[in-house]
């Protein structure tokens, strides 16, 4: 078999990454660092819970909830028993998990990493899906989807996003609902992997002590060429504004929680890479650990050391969310939406906005200098479509101050905003919507 091989090149450290276009369909994405005792790798697929509907042909299949996560289980479980025993008799440490808009299967080892690396893309290309063992799964994942729904923080999250989306597939749970699990059959599953496990839709992440030329010898012997990629995801139009600003509800909390999302236009590609990096900037320029306003809500007993923020990102959404604990919810939301105001108005505090773009530019350096973190940036940026798993590092020197300025505009609408909050059952609070 013959591969085209792209060599990719951080300008600023000299770091590579190989671009492999494997005659399968795959492509293989590889960082040699024969400086580690250890090796990585990732194979992962673009399917994950909010891949719901797809259309094949004339036909369109819509699938129930928690489905990705389903298939992610089955397929450690073949005709001769537990895959993760193979690893673990290879010395090597396997697992697997489900994303929103990815599967991964990967492994870390010391030692037998080509003989390990062979039995992944085995297993991962291989089902064996019957009636008996999808049914012996069932209550496995339904336990699973139990201790989630017991879980404060995993529930917060799903309420916000309930708040935030109206048809986008981000909820419920990404295991499901106790009726969808109970809809999942082995057809179910023997057609999820049919339409997306297809080499055209995946890719192989290696990095750490390996070797370029060694895996394409693995890849040529254990991949099956796939055909062209059939299956098309069908979404529904998604509306600009949130469900609704606010939502209350009762948990096992021990102190009120709250989430604050600010709900955006979602983009694609390098400009989702993109927009994803400065929005964390913005956010931590806003209220992260070196901001005044962090410090003052901190004095204030607003908020607690709990307190953090993320960029919830992918193809199809875009949240920048602010979470923590407080006695006062509604408070944290007013600074932070004034906040925003202010900066708007009076511009950005530059020196801050210089620190926290070199703590984050020198985060992205040092995490390609690590086996599993060089996997997943190279995975990333497949899933989004990028070509360089170094164009992360790239944009962050490029942001500048007005690129701040703009982002406080387009991604901090006043008008995108919900905020959910999980206060103590012992409150007696029913939910409620405003």
């Amino acid at each position: 078999m013959h591969s085209e091989i792209i060599t990719l090149k951080d300008a600023g450290t000299g770091d590579c990454c190989f671009r492999i276009l494997h005659p399968s369909g795959l492509e293989i994405r590889v960082m040699e660092m024969p400086d580690f005792s250890t090796a990585y790798a990732q194979f992962g697929v673009k399917f994950g819970s909010v891949y719901r509907k797809f259309r094949q042909g004339d036909s369109v299949t819509a699938l129930p909830a928690g489905t990705a996560h389903y298939l992610e289980h089955k397929l450690f479980e073949k005709e001769d028993g537990d895959v993760a025993k193979k690893f673990a008799l290879l010395g090597a440490s396997v697992n697997a998990f489900t994303d929103f808009d990815r599967t991964v299967y990967y492994f870390r080892t010391q030692q037998h990493y080509y003989e390990a690396l062979g039995l992944l893309l085995r297993f991962v290309q291989e089902p064996y899906f019957t009636a008996d063992t999808v049914e012996r799964e069932r209550n496995i994942i339904l336990q699973e989807l139990m201790e989630a729904l017991d879980d404060p923080a995993d529930q917060g999250f799903m309420h916000l996003l309930e708040g935030l989306y109206h048809s986008y597939p981000l909820h419920p749970d990404i295991l499901g609902t106790a009726e969808s699990i109970r809809q999942i059959t082995a057809e179910t599953l023997h057609q999820s992997h049919r339409a997306f496990y297809n080499l055209h839709n995946m890719v192989l992440c290696c990095a750490g002590n390996v070797r370029v030329q060694e895996i394409l010898g693995i890849a040529d012997k254990y991949l099956i060429p796939a055909p062209p990629m059939q299956a098309e995801p069908l979404f529904a139009p998604e509306p600009a504004a949130p469900v609704t600003a606010y939502r209350k509800c009762a948990m096992s909390v021990g102190k009120t929680q709250f989430s604050i999302g600010f709900k955006s236009r979602p983009a694609a590609g390098t400009q989702l890479l993109h927009d994803s990096l400065l929005a964390s900037l913005t956010a931590d320029l806003l209220i992260g650990s070196a901001a005044p306003l962090y410090q003052r809500l901190l004095h204030e007993g607003l908020i607690n050391d709990t307190f953090d923020t993320d960029c919830f990102t992918g193809t199809g959404w875009f949240t920048v969310i602010f979470e923590g604990e407080s006695d006062q919810p509604e408070a944290v939301l007013q600074a932070l939406c004034d906040e925003i105001r202010r900066m708007q108005t009076e511009g950005i505090d530059e020196a801050l906005f210089a620190v926290l773009k070199k703590a984050a530019y020198g985060d992205s350096i040092i995490g390609m200098n690590n086996p599993e973190s060089a996997c997943t940036a190279m995975l990333d940026a497949y899933i989004w479509g990028c070509g360089s798993p170094f164009d992360r590092t790239a944009m962050l020197a490029d942001l500048t101050a007005a690129d701040i300025r703009q982002c406080l505009s387009e991604r901090f609408s006043g008008e995108s905003v919900c905020l959910s909050v999980a206060e103590p059952e012992s409150t007696g609070k029913e939910e409620s919507e405003l």
